[in-house]
């Protein structure tokens, strides 16, 4: 039923997902070494392709999955409040992998996030606000059932 306001939230968190998958969302920077740009499943330095992130993607793509899947289960409320909190705990989850990568980097270089990294706060935030919506019409249902 995509009438209902938490269903948009929920559509645009999995648009911010997919933006998420397929654009960088960082760089490396060394002074003698060529520049090498991070996506969620590589590291691409050269042309050259490592896939030591590969954690990242994997995350964002069930978080991604799980805030669409939410989409359809708009009969079962319980469900996709639990899918939106889960969804929720992967992206937290998403920030501590990057950090860490940001963080163990080695010390000569040096990591810089892009502007694309901050898709998954985002989700984070709509799947929020569908959490809310979706808690609401499930009050809503039980004060109407509490009146027959």
């Amino acid at each position: 039923m995509i009438q209902r306001l938490q269903s948009i939230y929920l559509l645009l968190s999995t648009a911010a997902g997919i933006l998420c998958l397929l654009l960088p969302i960082g760089n490396f920077i060394l002074e003698d070494l060529p520049f090498a740009e991070i996506r969620n499943l590589w590291i691409s330095i050269d042309g050259a392709q490592n896939y030591t992130p590969w954690p990242l993607f994997a995350i964002l793509a069930l978080a991604t999955f799980l805030s669409s899947a939410a989409i359809l289960l708009f009969k079962k409320r319980a469900l996709q409040m639990r899918l939106c909190t889960f969804s929720i705990i992967l992206l937290v989850g998403w920030y501590a992998y990057y950090s860490y990568m940001g963080l163990t980097a080695d010390a000569p270089l040096q990591f810089r996030p892009t502007v694309w990294a901050s898709l998954p706060f985002v989700m984070i935030v709509f799947n929020y606000l569908a959490f809310r919506g979706i808690l609401k019409d499930e009050l809503l249902i039980r004060s109407l059932d509490r009146l027959r």
